[in-house]
């Protein structure tokens, strides 16, 4: 198991349950001790950031280091989210990176995230363990066990 300094959790945001299935499986395969949190909605990813809705500081646990964040879900999109996100007191977000993690080819979604400080890469799905672990090398400390 590899351990990085900062990074305790994983949290996947999309609304596609398979997808959150399958992501979940690449971050357990890439043998990173983390904790994975999948959510299917942004309102509610969003909640679980701020202690809102159901979630309270004490049933939260670990902070996400790594956010994966899908664009096109209902209700509120990935872009709604991270306006809102951008929003969320520093502390919160402190030592949190959010990637964009999508099937969208609009080549506009690709340059909208490059211009938002808080989106650090944007992907194409799948996830897979090669570009995991790089992002959690460039990000994060590794730890030596």
């Amino acid at each position: 198991m590899k351990k990085f300094k900062d990074l305790d959790c994983v949290l996947l945001v999309d609304d596609d349950i398979p997808t959150n299935f399958i992501h979940t499986k690449v971050v357990k395969n890439a043998k990173l001790q983390v904790d994975i949190l999948a959510i299917t909605s942004a309102r509610e990813a969003l909640d679980y950031l701020t202690f809102s809705g159901k979630y309270e500081a004490d049933d939260v646990g670990r902070r996400p280091g790594i956010i994966f964040l899908d664009i096109n879900m209902p209700g509120m999109s990935g872009w709604d989210f991270m306006e809102e996100y951008g929003r969320i007191d520093a502390v919160l977000k402190k030592r949190t990176i959010v990637i964009m993690l999508t099937t969208s080819m609009n080549p506009d979604d690709e340059s909208l995230a490059a211009t938002n400080c808080e989106i650090v890469n944007y992907l194409h799905k799948p996830l897979n363990e090669d570009a995991l672990m790089k992002i959690a090398g460039k990000y994060f400390e590794e730890i030596s066990n």
